[in-house]
């Protein structure tokens, strides 16, 4: 039913700026709650942020980012994005957008509660 691809993803020195994208499919993108996600190496997918779907009026946000990262979302253009800032190179990881179609925001942390997945994009941050 949906499609996702990530983009905007690369190398970057410690304390700069990414903005990663999220390119969905289909007619139903602003029904969905929005989710990324990210995994470093040997390590389980952990949550970075949510926004709430529509207008995207609420937004959630992993301890480790807050501050930093800010998710965004046009409808029109069936894009979400993670606007990325002081990155850090505990940062480095793939990256996954992610979309949740229910109806709720309940354990909105959990990766098993998003239907679909992009194929993530590698954020990698070194000094």
């Amino acid at each position: 039913q949906v499609q996702l691809v990530e983009s905007g993803g690369g190398l970057v020195q410690a304390g700069g700026s990414l903005r990663l994208s999220c390119a969905a499919s289909g007619r139903t993108f602003s029904t969905y709650a929005m989710g990324w996600f990210r995994q470093a190496p040997g390590k389980e997918r952990e949550f970075v942020a949510r926004i709430n779907n529509w207008n995207g009026d609420y937004t959630w946000y992993a301890d480790s980012v807050k501050g930093r990262f800010t998710i965004s979302r046009d409808n029109a253009k069936n894009t979400v994005y993670l606007q990325m800032n002081s990155l850090k190179p505990e940062d480095t990881a793939v990256y996954y957008c992610a979309a949740d179609r229910t109806l709720n925001s309940a354990n909105y942390w959990s990766a098993a509660r998003y239907a679909y997945w992009g194929q993530g994009t590698q954020v990698t941050v070194s000094s």
